[in-house]
């Protein structure tokens, strides 16, 4: 599962790419300083896994990860190619969510692709090049559908009219993921399809270091724009973010933050928002030899949780062995609870939890 870093050139998305992956992807003042897209692994910070640490006392550690993908700068134009347009457009269509960056500060120093700062014409740019790329791979569909729906075919006539219905709100600048359609018409004629404003959208107000806490007015605007798209705003003042990641210690880090009035990274909250934007959650597995997180999408039943662990552990699925994270802590041990009779055994119907701390039983 990977989220696509995307905006216009010079907003600040390689600053933030490195950041959150300390991959040092090249950052500059100039268009197109990123052409292939990067891609880093970034670990989620989680509280919980700190905390198993302190009990369990593993010899390892090892936390759950997201991919996050630094992609070239987008302009007017991308979807007829211009700028790096194509390029743009085929990959951020591999990307499961987007992290649109948008430019919320002034700074003479820095070039804008548009010569003024305004956030909300930003995102209009780039959702209206991304929604007429849309158009260009809807009426390709349309066309096959039109043609089986005319010889009677129920299946295709209901398609057709989901897929009209999806071209008119296109054709209005209106994003497939903010249409009104019912979630089986999503399920059986949108996901196949694979539109690029359907996927899931988080927005990152790149900020100055002043507005890193309460934001300012073009933060206020780009609140206002989206407040319709059931979509989270964040702020981020991505230079200074990039200044505390040089820090060496874990104080001097500590204290920039305390200055500023933060009281973890920007970069951590995004880590987060960006999980839960992939539609993910955590279970954990706790023994002397490790203590891991594992990522895996909310919905999945236990076995399901087991093949992430390792194919065989799903296909040979018994029983899970399960204590919730508030059971693990208060007791203070996996024996300990035991004990109180707070480990439960589930099945394979069993719908994982986040924070679940399991054992699988399983045979092959």
């Amino acid at each position: 599962m990977k989220a696509g870093i995307v905006g216009l050139p010079n907003v600040g998305k390689s600053t933030l790419f490195n950041c959150l992956s300390n991959a040092k992807a090249q950052s500059a003042n100039f268009p197109f300083c990123t052409i292939e897209p990067n891609i880093g692994v970034v670990n989620v910070p989680d509280n919980r896994l700190t905390k198993l640490e302190e009990l369990v006392k593993p010899e390892r550690v090892l936390p759950a990860t997201v991919d996050i993908v630094d992609i070239a700068g987008l302009v007017k134009g991308a979807s007829k190619g211009e700028g790096l347009g194509n390029k743009f457009l085929a990959n951020i269509r591999e990307t499961d969510a987007i992290i649109h960056v948008l430019r919320c500060f002034d700074n003479d120093n820095i070039v804008h692709v548009d010569t003024t700062v305004d956030p909300v014409r930003d995102k209009e740019t780039i959702d209206i090049e991304l929604q007429l790329k849309d158009l260009e791979t809807l009426d390709k569909r349309l066309e096959r559908v039109r043609k089986t729906a005319r010889t009677g075919n129920k299946e295709a006539q209901k398609e057709l009219e989901v897929l009209e219905k999806v071209k008119v709100g296109l054709e209005a600048a209106i994003s497939v993921r903010a249409i009104d359609l019912t979630d089986k018409e999503r399920e059986e004629y949108i996901k196949p399809i694979q539109f690029i404003t359907d996927k899931p959208v988080l927005y990152v107000c790149n900020v100055d270091e002043n507005s890193a806490v309460t934001g300012n007015s073009y933060v206020d605007a780009v609140k206002d724009a989206v407040k319709n798209e059931n979509a989270e705003v964040i702020i981020l003042a991505v230079g200074t973010e990039a200044d505390i990641t040089e820090l060496e210690t874990y104080e001097e880090r500590k204290l920039f933050l305390e200055d500023l009035g933060l009281e973890e990274p920007g970069a951590s909250v995004l880590i987060r928002a960006a999980y839960k934007l992939l539609n993910l959650q955590t279970y954990f597995t706790a023994g002397v030899k490790e203590v891991r997180a594992w990522t895996i999408h909310i919905g999945d039943t236990a076995p399901q949780a087991a093949g992430v662990i390792h194919s065989d552990f799903e296909k040979g699925f018994i029983r899970a062995e399960v204590i919730s994270y508030t059971d693990f802590v208060n007791y203070g041990s996996e024996l300990k609870v035991k004990e109180a009779g707070r480990m439960r055994v589930e099945g394979k119907e069993y719908v994982v939890h986040d924070g679940d701390v399991m054992h699988f039983r399983f045979n092959v």
